[in-house]
């Protein structure tokens, strides 16, 4: 299945704002390559976001966890870049970041935001985020052997 069409369907079907799915390239660490957005709202693709080398989410899934936030503004509450980033994703209120790890290595990282309202995401919720970045690992993993 296309790339884009795995975040499409992840997006759909837990009702998500946005997800992205940022890629490892040579130049550019984890640029947003595919991008899926419900109702109105807005791409994040191209936005300049603050250093996020150090903050713990992107520690976190480098090191190949998933994060799961339930309520991101009650979160690093003295991390402004973390902060500032929220507020230039459109006031993201709630998401998961899954890594999609190849050969122990997180070269692409899957984001599904909710911007509107904060939420209680449920195990089956972040296994169906496992599920896409497992989907996702087989088309790369493909496109690198060929």
């Amino acid at each position: 299945m296309p790339l884009q069409k795995i975040i499409e369907s992840l997006c759909k079907e837990l009702q998500g704002s946005r997800v992205t799915l940022r890629q490892e390239t040579q130049g550019d660490v984890f640029p947003i390559t595919h991008e899926a957005l419900s109702g109105t709202t807005q791409s994040i693709i191209g936005i300049d976001t603050p250093n996020m080398s150090g903050q713990p989410v992107v520690i976190k899934v480098l090191a190949g966890q998933q994060v799961i936030q339930n309520d991101c503004t009650s979160e690093f509450i003295d991390d402004s870049p973390f902060h500032e980033m929220l507020k230039l994703y459109g006031g993201m209120k709630a998401q998961i970041v899954t890594p999609v790890v190849i050969n122990e290595v997180t070269k692409a990282i899957i984001s599904l935001h909710v911007l509107d309202k904060t939420r209680n995401w449920s195990e089956a919720d972040a296994d169906r985020c496992q599920r896409a970045a497992i989907e996702i690992q087989k088309e790369l993993t493909q496109c690198e052997s060929l």
